[in-house]
């Protein structure tokens, strides 16, 4: 997005030293990545880095509103329903794509968002490992409001930990080392000394949780949720309590946020940045401009179920049409150069929310395909995730 960064990166990349980059990535910690890394950061400029900030302070001034609360209980189901549900989510992820208006600038659009956690510990691994490998310029950066380096940790395992000893929290997650994930846990142990420990693992006893650490039960007081309510149902997984416990244990990422900030909220929002969405039992009719809209399931993960071909026989097919909603289809714009084709981009930013939500990170994920991920862009190069770099401190 900065010319004449790009041009001065493109001229002086080199494969060897990509193919090196991705070897210290697969080695850097006893997980490796298993997804594929860009060759590429993104270079922000002021203007859209300002377009970022004001689309994430008017989507948090929205999801701290009343009125959003009060919709959202609805989002959560009865037999999901957690107790002890705290105030506001710990962690919050706001899916942009990179479009362009009608006058011709880059302007981010809102494609989803999670109550969930992302790759918090790998992006800030991810930023180091880069800046070994290439040359980012002087004064950019990969995080947001000044957090660099220890202040970023500092948040970071103040928001996982509260106030706990970390032998007594944990990063729950589902069978976590098959998961494409599991090179952020592996980090998230390094930053905040707490183990992940698979679900099935987890013993309850009246009202407490444990785990076992080399043949001891350790107290849990603490979860670092990374469980995927979706996979629970899809692989019929088993384990030793519920949800719906009332349980002596606080969340880093309280279950019923998942469900409350999720494709749930879209229809909801509102606002330059939000493209039109609606729920798909609620409308009377369809749109006239089918064609332009997508079709998502409420609570699938990593694009599961989306049908982008929407015709009024697909929806009139649908039995439960109350699990889907109807979103205006968004056109990424050819945002990054590369050396074949220009690659389109949608970038996470990510939030950690202490005594107030901050914006904090980001990641970016590339493609050339009809849509983001693996299946659109196979033999493809240049595309895949990586960090955006903006000149810090902004504003």
């Amino acid at each position: 997005m900065i010319p004449e960064l790009r041009k001065k990166y493109n001229s002086s990349f080199k494969q060897e030293v990509y193919e090196n980059f991705i070897r210290d990535l697969e080695t850097f910690t006893y997980y490796p990545i298993d997804f594929r890394v860009s060759e590429t950061p993104l270079f922000l400029t002021d203007e859209f880095t300002k377009k970022l900030y004001e689309a994430s302070e008017d989507l948090l001034y929205q999801l701290n509103s009343e009125d959003f609360k009060r919709k959202s209980e609805n989002a959560v189901p009865k037999e999901l329903k957690a107790p002890n549900e705290s105030p506001h989510p710990h962690f919050l992820c706001l899916d942009f794509a990179i479009t362009k208006d009608d006058s011709g600038d880059f302007t981010p659009k809102l494609i989803e968002l999670q109550g969930f956690p992302s790759l918090f510990s790998y992006q800030y691994y991810l930023d180091k490992i880069v800046r070994r490998h290439f040359e980012i310029p002087d004064g950019f950066s990969s995080f947001f409001n000044g957090l660099e380096g220890e202040n970023y940790i500092e948040l970071l395992r103040k928001v996982i930990l509260g106030n706990k000893d970390p032998q007594q929290v944990i990063l729950m997650e589902i069978d976590p080392p098959h998961q494409k994930t599991r090179v952020d846990f592996a980090c998230t142990e390094e930053l905040t000394g707490i183990k992940t420990v698979n679900l099935s693992d987890v013993i309850k006893r009246g009202k407490k949780l444990f785990y076992n650490n080399n043949g001891k039960e350790i107290p849990i007081e603490r979860i670092y949720n990374r469980v995927i309510f979706d996979e629970i149902q899809r692989k019929n997984f088993k384990f030793n309590f519920s949800f719906t416990d009332e349980l002596d244990v606080e969340w880093a990422g309280h279950p019923n946020w998942f469900f409350k900030i999720s494709k749930y909220s879209l229809p909801s929002l509102k606002g330059k940045y939000v493209p039109r969405c609606y729920f798909l039992n609620e409308l009377e009719k369809y749109p006239d401009d089918l064609d332009k809209f997508v079709l998502k399931p409420l609570f699938s993960f990593a694009g599961l179920g989306v049908e982008v071909d929407v015709t009024k026989d697909k929806l009139d097919n649908i039995s439960d049409k109350s699990n889907y909603i109807l979103q205006e289809k968004v056109e990424y714009a050819p945002v990054i150069e590369t050396p074949d084709e220009y690659a389109k981009v949608e970038i996470r930013l990510m939030i950690l929310w202490d005594e107030k939500p901050i914006l904090a990170t980001n990641l970016i994920r590339t493609s050339k395909g009809k849509m983001m991920g693996v299946d659109f862009n196979k033999n493809k190069t240049w595309v895949g995730s990586n960090l955006a770099y903006q000149k810090a401190p902004f504003p």
